[in-house]
């Protein structure tokens, strides 16, 4: 179990992020048209996987912006924006951006991607949501970076981040 912050106020996750130099754990995932996305559905790509609780707040809004940014200009990489919005959201989000270089996906059918991956909420106010993490997972399928953020209002290293891809 992690501990991090929201508001100050201490909360934990389920378990810890994957160990790097370990392959990704797989996952089963909902995409805006409503099908189902897997690990494989990437192999072959290096995958950005941008964890938030909510695209409904400003830190998770500006995450899925940053990252978009970056994405057009990433080698064999896609930039899977998760969290357990509906997929709906996701779509509306992104499309009222104009976000078109990363992928959304949503674990809110079952919520087996926080507990697979060790970081959805188990208290706190944000429980069951998902906490604001970073994991970049090379071609090859191995965890190459991890970062879950200490104070849920923070933004990611985006920096750190994008230099692992390389």
């Amino acid at each position: 179990m992690a501990t991090v912050t929201l508001g100050g106020d201490t909360v934990h996750t389920s378990g810890t992020l994957p160990s790097i130099g370990t392959s990704a754990p797989d996952f089963k995932l909902t995409a805006t048209d409503l099908s189902i996305k897997s690990f494989n559905d990437y192999a072959g790509h290096n995958l950005v996987l941008n964890v938030f609780p909510s695209v409904d707040t400003g830190t998770c809004a500006q995450s899925i912006r940053e990252f978009n940014k970056a994405a057009s200009n990433l080698d064999n990489t896609k930039v899977l924006c998760i969290s357990r919005d509906l997929p709906f959201a996701m779509a509306r989000f992104c499309g009222a951006e104009g976000l078109d270089n990363v992928i959304s996906l949503s674990d809110f059918r079952d919520g087996n991607f926080g507990k697979s991956y060790g970081l959805d909420f188990t208290d706190g106010a944000f429980e069951a949501l998902l906490s604001r993490c970073v994991i970049i997972i090379n071609a090859e399928g191995k965890v190459v970076y991890t970062e879950q953020v200490p104070e849920i209002a923070d933004e990611p290293n985006y920096k750190a981040a994008l230099d692992a891809l390389n």
